[in-house]
């Protein structure tokens, strides 16, 4: 990527919606331009996980405002990622669908670790790097709206990443209902808030790092709010807390607090976000907390540069990881990866409609993913192997993938043999099929677990919605077990609104 590409990061936050604009300075990315917009999404969602109408238009008008700033990018230079409220939400597709249009950009739901890991990516990032900073451990707290993240890592390696439905938004909803700050309310809140953050009290306790940081969020506000009162900058202590804490206490209420350098639109989660912050000085046993610039908006920009370079992509990584923890043959996903790729690039570049997914090009990295990780469901039974796969990817823990991602994924592992509708509407979206097309057209020639000679057919696009393939003369003859499963491949499309001719 060159000096002066410019980048951008949309972060669909619980509590507010963020638009970051950065420019790329050798191998640094400075900031040009930075918008934010308390959106409140998090308390958007009704009894029974559904975003309100309500919450739902609030969201899309930031989007299109944020749309409008964004004019001109191109999609593989701009992510948008969402968090707790969108991971949350039943009715999420239905928001998304809208506001990927809207936008004009894909949008990833991304995993609580995922969060985890980005954030860490983003304040590392921006923490100087000197020796002594690069020895230290380090531990990383974010408390936003609906979830708080916490990160143990050393330099910019994450070790330890975990996420909880905590923050500051739902706690104000839950434990200060009425906007009213009672001491049993705090003690409440706390308590509540220890029961859901006492699994970090293993890998999270104090003889695990040297420094904690704060980051964004709850933590930046607080930090804010005490330095304006005259504590040292940049640093949460517990003294600060505590005198926070007495200050809400004594003003009552949401309405009657009047506090220098909290900003209007904090005061309402304010009683939340100090509740759980507490609970994380008391667990993990803080004493002082530095606040930290980075945050997830930072990680997912320094991500977007890994991912330019495709040896630098972590989900690569990801990739063989997975497929050697759950023992896939190297061989054979290697000669399928190479057929697939092989069978990809023949077919005639078309203008594909935007996907959830496949908006910078990617398609061809994305098969060779799948490709390698064809037979991951093996290790739990050669039965439905496809299957099994699929719901290994849709459940997996895996860096550097969104939600929609590891499903675009699964969905072609599972699509990679057998019938044809079990994939539903995913098979409207032009990339896909044509990815899912290459795979098990590979899976077929390879399925004698040897080099298939993938230079005696030919792949072609001859239609909206129709394939052809052709095999040089004395290929049938000499491959008739793979001759009999290509006219099978012929049949199963029949069934779909999809057309493969085979010219024998």
């Amino acid at each position: 990527m060159q000096n002066g590409t410019r980048l951008a990061v949309v972060d669909l936050g619980s509590n507010s919606y963020r638009l970051e604009i950065g420019q790329l300075d050798h191998d640094q990315i400075q900031r040009t331009e930075y918008l934010k917009e308390t959106v409140r999404q998090g308390n958007g969602l009704d009894s029974a996980r559904n975003l309100t109408p309500e919450a739902m238009q609030r969201g899309w008008d930031t989007l299109a405002r944020f749309a409008e700033r964004l004019a001109g990018f191109e999609p593989s230079r701009v992510r948008a990622v969402a968090t707790q409220t969108l991971r949350e939400a039943r009715n999420r597709e239905e928001f998304l669908l809208r506001a990927r249009t809207v936008l004009g950009f894909g949008i990833d739901v991304i995993s609580g670790r995922e969060e985890a890991r980005l954030i860490y990516q983003g304040v590392a990032h921006l923490l100087p790097h000197t020796d002594a900073s690069e020895r230290e451990r380090r531990l990383v707290v974010d408390i936003g709206g609906r979830s708080t993240e916490m990160v143990i890592g050393r330099a910019l390696q994450p070790r330890t990443m975990e996420s909880y439905r905590v923050g500051s938004v739902a706690w104000s909803m839950k434990h200060f209902s009425e906007g009213l700050f009672t001491a049993g309310a705090f003690r409440a809140a706390e308590i509540a808030a220890k029961a859901v953050l006492d699994d970090a009290l293993a890998g999270y306790a104090r003889e695990h790092w040297d420094v904690a940081y704060g980051a964004s969020g709850t933590i930046g506000a607080v930090a804010q709010v005490l330095a304006t009162a005259g504590h040292l900058p940049g640093v949460v202590t517990r003294d600060g807390l505590d005198w926070l804490r007495e200050r809400l206490l004594k003003a009552g209420s949401v309405e009657r607090l009047r506090i220098e350098g909290m900003r209007e639109d904090r005061k309402a989660v304010i009683g939340g976000g100090l509740a759980v912050l507490r609970a994380v000085f008391d667990l993990l046993d803080i004493e002082e907390m530095k606040v930290a610039q980075g945050a997830l908006r930072h990680g997912v920009l320094y991500e977007m540069l890994a991912r330019d370079n495709q040896a630098a992509d972590l989900r690569a990584a990801t990739v063989a990881r997975l497929a050697n923890r759950f023992g896939v043959d190297v061989a054979q996903r290697r000669r399928v990866a190479i057929a697939a790729a092989s069978l990809f690039g023949q077919l005639d570049p078309v203008a594909a409609p935007v996907s959830a997914v496949d908006t910078a090009g990617q398609s061809p990295r994305q098969l060779g993913w799948a490709a390698q990780l064809h037979e991951i469901g093996t290790l739990v039974s050669h039965s439905d192997y496809h299957k099994h796969g699929a719901y290994i990817l849709d459940n997996a823990d895996a860096p550097g993938f969104a939600l929609s991602e590891l499903h675009w994924l699964g969905l072609l592992v599972l699509g990679q043999r057998g019938k044809l509708r079990k994939l539903g509407t995913a098979l409207d979206d032009d990339a896909f099929v044509r990815q899912l097309l290459a795979l098990r057209l590979a899976v077929i020639l390879c399925h004698a677990r040897r080099d298939p000679e993938t230079e005696a057919l030919t792949l072609r696009k001859i239609g909206a919605r129709r394939f052809a393939i052709a095999c040089r003369t004395g290929w049938i003859e000499r491959f008739p077990q793979s001759a009999h499963l290509l006219r099978e491949e012929v049949l199963a499309w029949q069934k779909t609104g999809w057309t493969l001719d085979l010219k024998e």
